[in-house]
């Protein structure tokens, strides 16, 4: 069951999420089951939202890429995030 995950990660700016974006990017196979991805910068930092084909998909995906984001300085367990069953999901012109 598809499900949308909204991150809301204080004190990251841009530059550092570039960086791991570049660095994950590495490995594009990371990425297996991610629907949609946004990231927005706020006041605070950055808030994350993904859809993802499964719950399953995101965890592993987190279990890559918490370890990564650990080494270039991110705060690991900082923030909080939401996730939610989705009911329908669909992209204009897909």
């Amino acid at each position: 069951m598809a499900i949308f995950m909204h991150a809301a990660v204080p004190g990251i700016t841009t530059d550092q999420y570039d960086t791991l974006n570049a660095k994950l990017q590495e490995t594009p196979e990371i990425f297996d089951g991610c629907v949609a991805h946004v990231c927005v910068a706020s006041q605070d930092g950055l808030d994350i939202y993904d859809v993802w084909e499964s719950e399953e998909h995101m965890n592993a995906f987190g279990e890559k890429m918490m370890p990564v984001a650990a080494g270039l300085g991110w705060p690991v367990g900082e923030g909080k995030s939401e996730v939610s069953t989705i009911y329908n999901h669909w992209i204009p012109g897909a």
